[in-house]
């Protein structure tokens, strides 16, 4: 049978990601790898989400070779006009549960033909409590790390063994021991940004501390990570959620999986909200091999004017070639007219636009270097191409991620809660220059385990095959008990 047709009796799968870039991204990308297997799919997107992928990317026409894929739709609640970036997006938890869940609740009900299982995102609490009502199986997928969702799942015992509040900034290098597996390298300003709140009882903190909780409950926890970059901390988390299904780096994973035409029109393709400018990459054509640091804070990253200045005379002071992606909305305000050494600098060694295919840029041979916001997504496609990086994070998971990257895995440098124009230069030296390669050593050997792990026989190839399996079992029982 052709994986991409799948028989009337295949399980009908919803899959609700959070509607954000790095989410709804990575959930596509696990969308089509499960289509592959021959599952039927129903991708549930924001009204919003929906209109940006349709007016920037292909994906109706990507996905509509896929026998039983279905995107649907459904309100956010925030005005048209919110600009859900920065950490004002934050608000969007309030919407979905006032607008958003009464209308999921009835889409489940009358669904055709029945949903037996829902991936939900794990942030997603409202999908899960209409689940659980129904009667559905869900299975949660948390995009971020598992170093970040097991600390995330410590919150209440960081508060118990008094190591929650942080009491100021003189607290900030303080070692953090409740974290299992953490204990000798966590620091204050490594956790979650979240957990910077004055107040123990702060409204976002206890709710991500619960959802993670009840991450660990259900029918099982799905993660986009593989084995051998996490492996230590997921065996921490297993003593709390035996069922873990760790199945990537999912890119990768489905560039493995697809026939050599189908990854070649993948490569072309892109899950962005964004217009994607690839004028960039004639650009890196000219430049020598390794010699461009790549930069880019993500989706939803906010800058000051002063900040966007300071990284500025950091990179054209750095001496560096350097290839910046640098968003319209990327500052709070504008600020005063740019320093003419800073225009000259980039027309000399310098490209910015509005946004790249970071999969294809990270690939490139120019590319020697990522100075990044430590988003998960940004951070295992740096990995799986081996590029080194500085961190630079800036909210929610990226402070966590950042140390890891640094601490534990050896694959760069981080420059969190810091920036100046000197210390931009000094890391950008630094990761290109003076600890180059060390930091290419290990960031090859990792990119080899990233590409071990979802060929055939590796672990993430199995797990996904596991996945697949416990789903048509679900549809299975469902139809025994009847």
């Amino acid at each position: 049978m052709d994986k991409e047709q799948q028989p009337q009796t295949s399980p009908h799968v919803l899959i609700f990601p959070l509607p954000a870039q790095g989410h709804v991204n990575s959930m596509l990308k696990l969308a089509e790898l499960l289509a592959l297997a021959g599952l039927k799919i129903t991708f549930l997107n924001s009204d919003f989400v929906h209109e940006q992928l349709l007016r920037h990317t292909d994906v109706l026409s990507r996905f509509s070779k896929y026998a039983g894929f279905d995107f649907r739709t459904i309100p956010d609640g925030l005005p048209d006009e919110h600009p859900r970036a920065g950490h004002g997006f934050m608000k969007i938890f309030e919407f979905l549960e006032s607008t958003t869940k009464p209308i999921f609740k009835e889409m489940m009900v009358n669904i055709k033909p029945r949903v037996d299982c829902i991936i939900a995102d794990g942030v997603l609490g409202i999908a899960v409590d209409v689940a659980e009502e129904l009667g559905i199986p869900v299975i949660q997928f948390r995009t971020i790390s598992a170093c970040c969702i097991w600390a995330y799942f410590a919150v209440s015992d960081m508060i118990q063994a008094g190591e929650l509040p942080i009491k100021g900034k003189e607290d900030m290098d303080r070692l953090i021991t409740s974290v299992p597996g953490m204990e000798t390298f966590l620091r204050c300003r490594d956790l979650p940004s979240f957990c910077r709140a004055s107040d123990t009882m702060d409204s976002t903190l206890q709710r991500i501390s619960q959802d993670t909780r009840k991450n660990f409950e259900g029918h099982g926890l799905l993660l986009n990570t593989f084995e051998d970059l996490e492996g230590d901390i997921l065996s921490h988390m297993r003593t709390k959620a035996p069922k873990i299904y760790t199945v990537g780096p999912l890119h990768l994973h489905l560039r493995t999986r697809l026939s050599d035409s189908s990854r070649t029109l993948l490569d072309q393709s892109s899950n962005s909200f964004h217009e994607v400018d690839r004028s960039c990459l004639p650009w890196l054509d000219k430049q020598p091999k390794g010699s461009v640091i790549y930069v880019s804070f993500g989706s939803l990253a906010v800058l000051s004017s002063e900040e966007v200045i300071e990284f500025w005379f950091g990179l054209v002071n750095s001496g560096k070639r350097f290839l910046w992606v640098l968003r319209p909305d990327n500052m709070v305000e504008k600020g005063d007219s740019i320093p003419v050494e800073l225009i000259e600098g980039t027309k000399q060694r310098g490209c910015i636009v509005s946004w790249a295919p970071q999969e294809e840029v990270l690939g490139h041979g120019a590319i020697g270097g990522f100075l990044s916001h430590s988003g998960w997504n940004s951070t295992l496609e740096s990995v799986v191409e081996g590029v080194p990086m500085i961190c630079w994070p800036y909210f929610a998971d990226q402070q966590i991620n950042s140390r890891f990257v640094s601490q534990v895995w050896g694959l760069g440098l981080d420059m969190k809660d810091l920036c100046d124009r000197q210390i931009v230069e000094k890391m950008v030296n630094g990761l290109m220059v003076e600890k180059r390669q060390e930091f290419v050593k290990s960031a090859t050997k990792v990119a080899k385990l990233a590409k071990e792990c979802v060929n055939v026989g590796g672990s993430s190839y199995c797990n996904l095959d596991r996945l697949v399996e416990d789903i048509r079992s679900m549809k299975l029982n469902i139809n025994l008990s009847k």
